[in-house]
């Protein structure tokens, strides 16, 4: 007699996203030198019906919670393990942004390592293109 196989999490994520009627999810990745972008996409991947996660701090702009430099590592490390939560959270990848940096980088390769369909704002930096 042949058992079912248990449900990996990420097909109980999955159905437990369609059991909730969940809209899209798209997370938005990119360097935060493109913050105003990333805005703007939010609102295009909003009005379109989607729901979207992005990064919520920019360490490049100064800010009394990142301001000591020890903090400021310390939240960097913080801040990467919630992104990849967010890509794992997420249907999609939207990749802001004519710049990829090395943290970008790294987000695109574990997208892609789940399965996670991307989209670029600029294709042309997709580092597998």
């Amino acid at each position: 007699m042949s058992y079912p196989r248990p449900l990996t999490p990420e097909e109980n994520l999955a159905d437990a996203k369609k059991g909730l009627n969940l809209p899209r999810i798209v997370v938005i990745c990119g360097s935060t030198r493109f913050m105003a972008e990333m805005t703007e996409a939010d609102m295009r991947e909003t009005s379109a019906g989607n729901i979207v996660v992005k990064p919520g701090c920019d360490l490049k702009s100064p800010h009394e919670l990142w301001a000591d430099p020890a903090d400021a590592e310390a939240l960097k490390v913080r801040l990467d393990d919630l992104h990849r939560a967010k890509i794992r959270l997420a249907d999609e990848v939207l990749v802001v942004g004519d710049y990829i940096g090395d943290s970008t980088r790294a987000e695109i390769a574990y997208a892609r390592s789940l399965g996670k369909p991307l989209r670029f704002t600029h294709p042309e930096v997709d580092p597998d293109a």
